[in-house]
């Protein structure tokens, strides 16, 4: 460790509610894994850890800034464990198949090539909030473990694949087009569509931290396009899409139609309360209303959670829950697998329902209630007011007796469905929601909100 690191300050910015991430260059450097990884490895041997697994994506700079994380790990007496490049979710494999006591993945996600960033796992649990603004503390004060840890090389590639296979008990072939968006799902892609029964076409398979071909991010619909006109031109039953990071999944029918994160839940929650009925399913305060319903119908028990991946993993392991997940995409599986959201798993134990019930990915889709809804819409708020604004919609909401949701934001119930308000944990946005039964109601409820926008001073986005 270098003596100029023995007290180390981050870039206020790039110390996250979820993770840490920046811009490489401007706010984020090497010398910042390295005290990162001194940092982290001072906390997990103060919980009686020495060995903790260390993984990157696909970006330019991420070999770089995994050296320098075990370079910070092994001089506060951990062992490092190099599972190598592959997506986030291999990394958290790695924590429970090599039995370590930690994790840290270099990965900068779904963002732009030029930003980076660290997601971690203590034991096995997700390391966020409070536990991030410690390693900060930890580095200030340079108050850090010391020692000298060992470092081998841990490749599980093929025991992660094999592993993601095992779950499949459908031997019915089905065409399917993959888009890993070259990002990091892209090696463990190939291994396991190269192992399914079907005919496949992949797409930006070879991993590239400069996304040639488009932005590695599912959820916004232009990402897509490239799979959809694959999907229609080859005749497929369905595609699939990665984020660079590949802990979250796109969807598109034999139509070429979209399915989203909330749509995808149905289908699962379905399969898996036919085996564990009662069981409670978890999804965020976005998701559409009709997931809860269905939920229900299928007989399990609905529970609305705050939006974010470390929160709603935590929330599984209180309530016991086999399954949860977010609108955008984020699937957490606790039925059959460990409990993190993992896209390349879930696309398989998506194929795998479909083959066991013979149902198109297309006519589960046609036979969901309709309901019209906008995106989730994102529009710029300061750090300083976000969470005052919503605080004060909350307020004249509870003085005028609507029915509100509360757990995050607002999210607010009337006659013609539900309109939300919540402020993003890791940007200076606020995000809105509406849903409505007809485009009638869907107007209402925009002009609900654009009035509760106005009266605190809050500049209304276009699509609203």
């Amino acid at each position: 460790m270098s003596e100029t690191l023995l007290t180390h300050r981050f870039d206020p910015t790039i110390l996250r509610e979820y993770d840490i991430r920046g811009i490489v260059g401007e706010t984020l450097f090497e010398a910042d894994a390295e005290a990162l990884g001194r940092a982290f490895g001072t906390i997990v041997r103060e919980n009686g850890g020495r060995k903790v697994a260390v993984g990157y994506d696909g970006r330019l700079s991420s070999p770089d800034l995994a050296a320098a994380v075990e370079r910070g790990l092994r001089a506060a007496s951990i062992d490092v464990a190099r599972i190598g490049r592959g997506p986030t979710p291999m990394l958290y494999f790695a924590v429970y198949h090599l039995e370590t006591d930690g994790g840290i993945q270099i990965t900068g996600s779904h963002n732009p090539p030029n930003y980076n960033g660290f997601k971690m796992m203590l034991g096995k649990r997700a390391f966020f909030g409070r536990d991030i603004q410690r390693l900060g503390e930890i580095a200030a004060n340079g108050s850090y473990a010391e020692g000298q840890g060992a470092g081998h090389d841990a490749p599980l590639m093929n025991a992660y694949v094999a592993r993601i296979l095992r779950d499949l008990s459908t031997d019915k072939g089905l065409t399917v087009a993959w888009d890993a968006g070259n990002g990091a799902v892209g090696d463990a892609m190939v291994d396991v569509v190269g192992r399914l029964p079907g005919t496949h076409y992949m797409l930006n398979e070879t991993v590239d931290g400069t996304f040639p071909a488009h932005h590695p991010d599912p959820t916004v619909p232009e990402n897509l396009e490239q799979l959809q006109r694959t999907v229609r031109e080859k005749g497929c039953d369905l595609g699939f899409a990665f984020d660079g990071d590949g802990d979250r999944i796109g969807a598109v029918d034999g139509q070429g139609r979209i399915l989203w994160g909330d749509q995808l839940m149905i289908l699962i929650a379905r399969d898996i309360l036919k085996r564990k009925p009662g069981s409670t399913i978890i999804a965020d305060v976005k998701a559409s209303q009709v997931l809860f319903d269905e939920i229900a119908a299928a007989g399990g028990r609905p529970l609305m959670w705050k939006t974010g991946h470390s929160l709603i993993k935590s929330k599984m392991v209180e309530e016991d829950a086999p399954f949860a997940g977010e609108m955008s995409a984020h699937l957490f599986f606790a039925d059959g697998w460990y409990g993190f959201d993992d896209a390349l798993y879930a696309a398989v134990r998506i194929l795998d329902i479909l083959g066991r019930s013979g149902e198109s990915l297309a006519a589960f889709r046609d036979s969901l209630p309709r309901v019209v809804n906008t995106p989730e819409i994102r529009f710029p708020c300061s750090e300083e007011r976000k969470f005052a604004a919503v605080n004060e919609v909350k307020q004249r909401l509870a003085d005028s007796g609507a029915d509100v949701v509360a757990i995050d934001g607002v999210r607010v119930n009337t006659e013609d469905g539900w309109w939300l308000l919540r402020a993003s944990n890791t940007q200076d946005v606020l995000v809105a929601r509406c849903e409505a039964r007809d485009e009638q109601g869907l107007a209402r409820l925009k002009a609900l909100l654009r009035d509760q926008l106005e009266a605190s001073g809050v500049e209304v986005p276009a699509e609203l």
